[in-house]
């Protein structure tokens, strides 16, 4: 078996493209390369575009961010460990 195995990432699971003969429960490390972890989904019908950006839209002017609301630093938005 190949050092690298291509997979797809289907229904939480990442399913081989081409079968591998690991035995059950072998641990394995995976990296994720040449995808973004999170792609918006396509919406080919420009109607539906602009419905779902209103909803968005209306959605986020109904959940402002309070005016009391604590003030954070760039480090403390951003874990370091």
């Amino acid at each position: 078996m190949p050092d690298t195995l291509r997979a797809i990432y289907r229904n939480g699971m990442f399913v081989p493209v081409v079968p591998c003969n690991l035995p059950e429960n072998t641990p394995v490390e995976v990296l994720v390369r040449g995808a973004p972890l999170i792609q918006s989904p396509l919406e080919p019908n420009p109607v539906k575009q602009k419905k779902v950006m209103r909803e968005l839209i209306v959605r986020m002017q109904s959940n402002p961010i309070p005016a009391d609301a604590p003030r954070f630093t760039r480090d403390e938005l951003h874990e370091r460990r």
